[in-house]
């Protein structure tokens, strides 16, 4: 049976382990969304992943929300991941990017306007600005004559992706973002050919990740999905149906991995009750599947072994354990993070913790 230590191609990636590291935004960017020296170290710290995916990386200023979030549309923003991109892979490495629009979720200040999302909803809680936490206001719908363009902003930060360095592109289609807006029906009210029925909803998503196989080839393009219960708001009545509908379109394009976040009803960073929908994609989706959510070393190990995952990814366990798969295969305890500077600026709480003795 398969253990965490044997290695894996994901599509065309060729990696050591099945240990990912998964997506963390740390808003440690410089001003105008560009990353820094600060991030080289941070990621170069992480090298021993089996394969790195960066922190959520916005496609344009009208899908970027957070502030200090790294982009991917500038030529400045291009350049600054360079210096990451040839750390990772000095230190025998591998990193994708995965590309981000947050949809309903980015307040009006940062573009003079409302947010797009696939109907005109407003997401819950509050938005992050530079000026602190705002309420979310209401998005505009996406009109059908502007999502070439959209589709046209993903493609760009796909090959902006390829001349900073990186190994492949995620597509961000989880979490309520812009892409899981369009997917799950209490937030897509469309009667147009991207909403109303399974097929039209999934059909941004599978257009998105058709163009970046157009980028990159198929085998170094993945999506990350978040198939159960609520995400920020935005929630399904059907998601067996639906993301069993998505991971069909998406073995047909031939990705080279699917991952999945799946939180379960004692979740640590979200909750829910929803059945995790991984068994039923399993049928409908061949390639590479990656697991995440509240994994342990112990659990992480079982589900690679059952054959349910190919790889699983930890993310916050990756922030205060730069070293978490060498501590895994040697058995050695995890750092407890501290959640007050998952988010705060410096080093503090993001290069400083050192590898296990």
């Amino acid at each position: 049976m398969p253990t965490l230590f044997d290695p894996i191609d994901l599509g065309a990636i060729q990696c050591p382990n099945r240990i990912l590291m998964a997506p963390l935004t740390r808003g440690r960017a410089d001003p105008g969304h560009i990353p820094n020296d600060m991030m080289r170290l941070y990621y170069e710290q992480r090298a021993s992943a089996g394969l790195i995916i960066s922190e959520a990386t916005g496609i344009s200023q009208e899908g970027l929300g957070w502030p200090s979030a790294p982009g991917i549309w500038t030529d400045a923003q291009t350049e600054g991941w360079k210096p990451v991109t040839e750390a990772v892979h000095k230190a025998d490495g591998r990193i994708i990017l995965q590309l981000w629009h947050m949809g309903r979720l980015v307040h009006s200040s940062y573009n003079n306007g409302p947010g797009v999302s696939s109907s005109a909803t407003t997401g819950p809680g509050h938005a992050y600005t530079l000026t602190g936490k705002q309420p979310l206001e209401e998005a505009r719908a996406l009109r059908l004559d502007e999502i070439p363009r959209l589709i046209g902003d993903y493609v760009k930060a796909a090959e902006n992706a390829k001349k900073a360095g990186f190994d492949g592109v995620q597509i961000h289609s989880a979490n309520g973002y812009l892409l899981d807006q369009f997917l799950r029906d209490n937030s897509n009210f469309r009667d147009d050919a991207y909403g109303g029925s399974i097929e039209n909803r999934i059909r941004l998503t599978t257009e998105v990740t058709a163009a970046l196989c157009d980028v990159w080839g198929a085998d170094r393009v993945s999506v990350r999905l978040s198939p159960n219960g609520d995400s920020q708001g935005v929630d399904d009545s059907n998601p067996e149906a639906l993301f069993t509908a998505a991971a069909t379109a998406l073995q047909k394009l031939n990705i080279g991995f699917l991952e999945l976040r799946e939180p379960g009803p004692d979740g640590t960073f979200g909750n829910t009750d929803v059945p995790k929908q991984s068994p039923a994609i399993r049928k409908a989706f061949t390639n590479p599947l990656v697991l995440n959510s509240d994994l342990t070393a112990e659990s992480g190990a079982a589900l690679v072994a059952s054959g349910l995952a190919d790889a699983v990814s930890y993310g916050r366990p990756y922030i205060s354990n730069p070293d978490l798969a060498d501590r895994i295969r040697d058995g050695k305890a995890w750092t407890e993070t501290n959640m007050a500077t998952w988010y705060s600026a410096g080093p503090e709480g993001y290069t400083d913790y050192p590898a296990a003795a």
